[in-house]
């Protein structure tokens, strides 16, 4: 088509330190289980994430804490893909957890004075080819992480 330029679809890495899949015990048949999945990956917005929400609890009751996480980390690359951000891991060192957001080349687009302001000395930049941003964090537990990161794409 004429015109309307396509963005290439940025492929998102998500490398945390939690556990994030459908137990056996809480889906048992393969080919449900294999549709849970597939409708969490097809999710784009909160409104998606939501439904699919809806209906894994209407399907099977209340979600095990794996399942919540492996949704989370669905909004965390719907979230990522708006910032034009392509990976985003967790490391632990010295009982403290660091995440690093790495940047497309040439899509830095965050206001770092907000960021700073935010997180004071916590947050360090990296200009390069691939601009990153890593935010040291004090907790380790996974829903910790979670909330960390999801709090940080939504700024």
């Amino acid at each position: 088509m004429k015109g309307i330029k396509v963005e290439p679809e940025i492929e998102i890495q998500i490398d945390l330190n939690v556990t994030s899949y459908i137990p056996d015990e809480y889906i048992q048949d393969a080919n449900q289980k294999i549709e849970i999945y597939q409708n969490i990956a097809l999710c784009k917005k909160e409104e998606d994430i939501q439904n699919v929400i809806d209906e894994i609890i209407d399907r099977f009751g209340n979600m095990p804490s794996e399942l919540e996480n492996l949704i989370d980390i669905a909004r965390i690359k719907y979230l990522a893909k708006q910032l034009k951000i392509s990976k985003i891991a967790s490391k632990n060192i010295n009982k403290k957890t660091t995440l690093v957001f790495t940047f497309e080349p040439n899509e830095f687009e965050l206001d770092l004075n907000q960021l700073v302001q935010k997180y004071g000395n916590k947050i360090k930049f990296s200009n390069g080819i691939k601009p990153m941003v890593t935010l040291e964090i004090a907790n380790n537990h996974e829903r910790q992480i979670l909330n960390d990161v999801t709090e940080f794409l939504k700024r």
